[in-house]
């Protein structure tokens, strides 16, 4: 597949690692594709580098990997992406009473407000309970961690479950787009577990068949 990763802080340079050698064609997509940093990882990662409007005009799956609170301003200026596959694996994090956690819920979620945002693209939530460092390597894990995915389109769906697979996961489809209003909350369960807990970040979920 013809890759598009939107955001190149730590999540998006992770999955761009964890793609190395699995057959896609990546490119980052960065407001400078000239800044040191990001060529570094493309000389890393094999990626090519291109500024977003471009990456995401050549992808067949696009990949949004931008902190929220500048989410809304950098997706719209891609375009309305109409057809196209679009992971949203974002979670619309911030400050609530004094400690970090979901700034919507219940009613909605991030993942069907990235679908507000792009009405003709199909939005599949994803990528979004587990840290960047098991997005890049997850092959010592003793048992393939598992990874949720919501989003209205089977056919996107089956597109991103591919691309999962690649990445080392399990993809299992949790429903439609209004599902990423369970998929957030259980990445508070990570995330509680990781940086409350003292858990650390190099473990992930698994589902286990008996």
């Amino acid at each position: 597949m013809r890759v598009a990763i939107i955001g190149t802080g730590k999540v998006g340079s992770a999955i761009a690692r964890g793609l190395k050698g699995k057959g896609h064609d990546v490119a980052l997509g960065s407001r400078d594709p000239q800044a040191a940093h990001i060529a570094a990882l493309a000389s890393a990662t094999g990626a090519v580098t291109k500024r977003p409007a471009a990456a995401v005009a050549e992808a067949d799956l696009i990949v949004l990997a931008l902190p929220w609170g500048a989410a809304e301003t950098a997706v719209k200026a891609l375009g309305p992406l109409t057809g196209k596959t679009v992971i949203d694996c974002m979670n619309p994090l911030g400050m609530v009473g004094g400690a970090l956690g979901l700034t919507v819920g219940h009613s909605t979620s991030g993942g069907e407000i990235v679908q507000g945002w792009l009405p003709g693209a199909h939005v599949v939530k994803t990528l979004n309970s587990v840290g960047a460092e098991i997005m890049a390597k997850n092959d010592t894990l003793p048992q393939r961690p598992v990874m949720f995915m919501a989003g209205n389109d089977n056919g996107a769906k089956a597109q991103v479950a591919t691309f999962l697979t690649d990445l080392g996961f399990a993809a299992l489809d949790a429903g439609d787009i209004t599902k990423a209003r369970l998929l957030e909350p259980f990445a508070m369960v990570w995330i509680n577990q990781a940086l409350v807990r003292g858990k650390g970040r190099n473990w992930a979920f698994a589902a286990v068949e008996g």
